[in-house]
């Protein structure tokens, strides 16, 4: 028995010293390190120098002087602004009318992706840019420039701003859509000029559907009775097998193709916004 327990205590003292072994160079480059982060710890105190190469810091601070007030105001605004570009150029210019009747010109053609939508909406915010230039003309010698040169304040700015975008949104506007949200605000003005941007905008928008739906309306009549002659033809020669749309389709291609229809809707659009 006592030779068992002698063997024992010599695997388990034999078993000590490897991890010892194993663990000195660890312990080794903690001890140097120590010792270096000692040596430069008096040093950083004496010379005040930081071992961190940069500081973050995350927080609200009190604005010390009005022209931070106005700074942070100003980028608050910037942000706003770009978070309701999208919604300002879809409802406050051409661009309702113009994407509406390219996509009722797709489905007049019976094709499900040609044009692809990239393209629909690239061609509509072109043609946008392409109207509203004279505008945003306007705008910028009107609002904008006073306003980088110091001669009129924010408010006065705004104010000039919304003049010319106003003028373009109610000559395409149906007076009785103008009516009916003017009398739903209940706000006596003496002039089209005074309305508020809540009752141009609303009809504005109201007036560019009913015209853009009435555009492609008139685009869908040829094409329909392209769709009654085929199947006309094709029932009268007891053709019950062969789908319609197969004949139909390729003739609405050849008869847009030979009439040059996007030139002809291109212009179509164009001369709708003419004032």
């Amino acid at each position: 028995m006592f030779l068992v327990f002698h063997k024992l205590k010599c695997a388990i003292a034999a078993l000590a010293r490897t991890r010892f072994l194993k663990l000195l160079p660890v312990l080794l480059l903690l001890g140097g390190s120590m010792d270096v982060l000692a040596q430069i710890q008096p040093v950083a105190s004496t010379n005040t120098i930081s071992l961190t190469p940069f500081k973050l810091n995350l927080g609200l601070e009190a604005a010390q002087q009005p022209q931070d007030v106005d700074s942070s105001i100003k980028i608050l605004f910037a942000l706003t602004l770009l978070t309701l570009a999208p919604s300002i150029i879809l409802l406050m210019t051409s661009f309702t009318r113009i994407v509406i009747v390219l996509s009722f010109v797709r489905s007049a053609l019976s094709l499900q992706g040609t044009p692809a939508n990239q393209i629909l909406i690239g061609l509509s915010l072109f043609m946008t840019y392409f109207i509203m230039e004279p505008v945003w003309g306007k705008i910028d010698q009107q609002a904008l420039q006073p306003y980088k040169a110091k001669q009129i304040s924010s408010d006065q700015a705004l104010t000039e701003a919304a003049k010319p975008l106003r003028s373009f949104m109610l000559s395409q506007t149906r007076p009785k859509d103008v009516e009916l949200f003017a009398s739903m605000n209940r706000q006596e003005v003496s002039s089209p000029g005074e309305l508020p941007l809540k009752v141009v905008v609303p009809a504005f928008i109201i007036s560019e559907l009913r015209t853009a739906f009435t555009m492609g309306f008139l685009l869908f009549v040829p094409f329909i009775l392209i769709d009654l002659v085929v199947a006309t033809v094709l029932m009268s020669m007891g053709m019950m097998m062969m789908p319609p749309a197969t004949v139909a389709l390729p003739l609405k291609i050849l008869l847009f193709v030979l009439v040059d229809g996007w030139s002809l809707i291109t212009r179509s659009l164009l001369q709708s916004f003419a004032t």
